[in-house]
């Protein structure tokens, strides 16, 4: 392990030199033991253009920098840590080929294959692994080496199911300024398959917000069951969006004007101590069948910096969709690992003002943002205290007035849809299906559930129409 050490502490000790690209001494940096860091450090790298124009993707080069640190990390404390880093190591993909962007890229997809070979041979020699049970693992995952990126490449928007179309479009246009992009009715074998309803007839609204989307589905034929009145914040279907808003006290009065009903107790200012939520006012509220909903307002230093635009307008869009969660590592396997997202940030909430902004009394909450590359992010609220939130209802269909979907995209086709559908996780649709006309941006689609149960639609864009969705800063909260 000598050689093995001595080359690592060359990676992070050494000046810039012409045999040892910026872009391979990120995933190692000069960073010492601390991993966030590493990983960080690694995501800026190789986003900031520094690699010559390298095509493939920064999120893809970033993860597979922190495994393989975490595999052949001298620190022996973290034993645990490096062989669930090695087994993530050996699945993990990079592409099979080169995207047509040039010869660097050539030759760097090239060098991280070699490295993760060097990674995992140092990881299995550190943790005391047969070479030869290396040698077995190594061939029966030569095939996942292979050509596959990140599945998912944007969040497309949000989706809920409404019972009264016309009712649900005069509050989100009137009350919330968004506008209508589509209309459409769609029913027919492609939309059975898709939601799993029999005899299924929609009506689908796409809305806009700024550079957000939204859609509405009302089932026109087959209706479901209403959301449970007395559901509580922490209940495990709870979803909103949170639009973000130029000014919190006149977003509330326009928001009582159209006679929203509250669901936090007012707006709320979350306390200077939190340093990343501190100065952040919030406000829940519901739409006419009770979905809940958040508008945010950003102090100066906090949000994406598109929010602190100079705007006219006091409705801004769509910042993220925020799901309640019971295990926010089983969560993160599914969206971090699977799906292919990032942690954006994390945070602890609690006290009076969290607890009369979700309206649960004593509520401490575990906060994780993801984001892709564009759309609004994805935020897991974990409930701390009090525990005991009910779960989805394992019969709930999307028919059903408390569902919600998120809906991403992917640029791989039906291969990459395929291969999430067929990977062991929860499916509502009977199979990836060619989309009705209701849905005029995508192609195919699937209907899948995360660990807990909510719902996401992941889609293949037609080629020439993806949908308009902004992209997004790394200075996220």
């Amino acid at each position: 392990m000598k050689w093995s050490n001595a080359f690592l502490r060359k990676l992070r000790t050494s000046g810039p030199s012409p045999w040892v690209p910026s872009l391979l001494r990120a995933p190692f940096g000069r960073l010492g033991n601390d991993r966030r860091a590493m990983s960080d450090s690694c995501r800026a790298s190789l986003t900031s253009g520094s690699s010559g124009g390298v095509g493939a993707s920064p999120r893809l080069f970033a993860r597979f920098g922190a495994l393989a640190w975490k595999a052949i990390s001298p620190r022996r404390s973290k034993e645990r840590e490096g062989t669930r880093a090695l087994s993530q190591l050996f699945s993990f993909t990079l592409p099979l080929a080169p995207s047509p962007s040039g010869v660097v890229e050539t030759w760097i997809i090239m060098i991280l294959r070699a490295l993760r070979v060097f990674a995992v041979v140092c990881g299995c020699m550190r943790l005391n692994i047969s070479p030869w049970f290396l040698g077995g693992l190594l061939l029966c995952s030569s095939g996942r080496m292979a050509g596959q990126g990140a599945p998912l490449s944007a969040i497309g928007g949000v989706g809920l199911t409404v019972s009264d179309m016309e009712r649900s479009l005069g509050f989100y246009t009137r009350a919330l300024s968004f506008e209508k992009v589509s209309d459409n009715e769609v029913d027919g074998e492609p939309s059975e398959r898709l939601t799993g309803v029999f005899g299924v007839r929609m009506r689908v609204v796409r809305l806009r917000l700024g550079n957000e989307f939204l859609e509405l589905t009302e089932f026109l034929a087959a209706e479901g069951r209403p959301a449970p009145v007395d559901s509580h914040s922490n209940d495990l279907w709870f979803q909103h969006v949170a639009i973000i808003v130029s000014d919190m006290d006149s977003a509330y009065r326009v928001l009582r004007a159209h006679h929203a009903r509250h669901a936090s107790s007012g707006p709320q200012r979350l306390p200077d101590w939190n340093m990343s939520a501190g100065g952040i006012r919030a406000f829940y509220f519901k739409d006419p069948d009770g979905h809940p909903l958040e508008v945010l307002w950003f102090p100066a230093g906090k949000g994406d910096p598109k929010w602190h635009q100079n705007s006219k307008r006091l409705f801004l869009g769509i910042d993220h969709t925020a799901i309640a969660v019971r295990d926010t590592e089983r969560s993160l396997k599914f969206y971090r690992d699977l799906l292919g997202m990032r942690v954006a940030g994390e945070s602890r909430n609690y006290g009076t003002e969290q607890a009369h902004l979700n309206n649960v009394e004593g509520a401490s909450l575990r906060i994780t943002g993801l984001r892709l590359a564009a759309g609004p992010g994805i935020e897991f609220l974990e409930y701390l205290t009090p525990r005991g939130g009910r779960p989805i209802p394992e019969d709930e269909r999307p028919n059903d007035l408390v569902h919600w979907h998120t809906i991403g995209l992917t640029d791989g086709g039906s291969e990459t849809l395929n291969r999430l559908a067929s990977s062991g996780i929860p499916v509502v649709s009977k199979d990836v299906t060619p989309l009705p006309s209701g849905w005029p941006d995508y192609s195919r689609g699937v209907l899948v559930r995360d660990p807990d149960g909510h719902e996401l639609l992941l889609v293949d864009a037609k080629k020439g129409s993806k949908p308009d969705v902004d992209h997004v800063s790394a200075n996220q909260r």
